[in-house]
């Protein structure tokens, strides 16, 4: 359990050090800035190269929702759910903390331009409302588990959930970035908010509940609806069954 742990904590590291290193240190970066496909890419290759690296150990979650919509879909032992997400928070401050020293090495940084922080309202990339907020981060994190526990099937294709994992983080990024900043994942929004404090901290609770019952919807969805369809053996037809009368 140890090696899972700390797994989990350098996965959710490398995410937000990445993912929202990418947002406050290069998205605007002076002619050369990467823009939003670039910090939408940066998030999906974080997770991506954390899944090879760091998924062989743990399973590669990096994301409290991710853990207890594992759960919800049968895949996750409940007893390890509170000891990952622990990881996950602690991994996701440390990022935070990182890139703040970093960050804050540049002449005129400020906490007010918020460090990547999730927000709505007068705090969304776009001025969305809190409604638009907490829906988008719904779905968005449901089509996110939806992903995961059709890639990690045990009949896909092996070898490939990573990919596929770190393009839907990707697209899901390209879309909300606007909208919330995009969290999908409690760990990512609270290292920030932390740092940033007031209106971050006060907005937090969204980024917990939204991707919190998202993941579960899809993780009970996919085990009755999904998983219970995709197991059942193909009908026969042409000929009676055995016990055919």
């Amino acid at each position: 359990m140890t090696a899972k742990l700390v797994a989990e904590f350098l996965g959710t590291f490398w995410l937000v050090l990445g993912g929202c290193g990418s947002a406050v240190l290069a998205a605007a970066f002076p002619e050369v800035g990467i823009g939003l496909l670039g910090v939408s890419l940066a998030f999906g290759l974080t997770v991506l190269t954390a899944a090879y690296a760091l998924g062989p150990i743990s399973g590669g979650h990096f994301n409290p929702a991710v853990s207890v919509g594992l759960w919800a879909g049968g895949r996750f032992p409940a007893e390890h759910v509170l000891p990952y997400v622990m990881s996950q928070v602690i991994g996701g401050i440390a990022g935070a903390a990182m890139l703040y020293l970093i960050a804050s090495g540049k002449a005129g940084f400020t906490l007010a331009d918020g460090m990547a922080s999730n927000g709505y309202a007068d705090h969304s990339p776009g001025k969305y409302t809190l409604l638009s907020g907490l829906i988008t981060e719904f779905v968005m994190t449901f089509m996110f588990l939806i992903v995961i526990l059709g890639a990690t099937h045990q009949r896909a294709p092996v070898g490939f959930a990573g990919v596929a994992i770190g393009l839907a983080l990707t697209l899901i990024h390209l879309i909300s970035i606007p909208i919330t900043n995009t969290s999908v994942n409690p760990a990512r929004s609270t290292g920030p908010a932390l740092i940033v404090g007031g209106w971050a901290l006060q907005q937090l609770w969204l980024f917990w509940i939204a991707p919190i019952l998202g993941a579960v919807f899809a993780g009970f969805s996919y085990r009755s609806v999904l998983e219970a369809e995709y197991a059942a053996p193909p009908p026969v037809t042409g000929r009676k069954s055995p016990t055919s009368s």
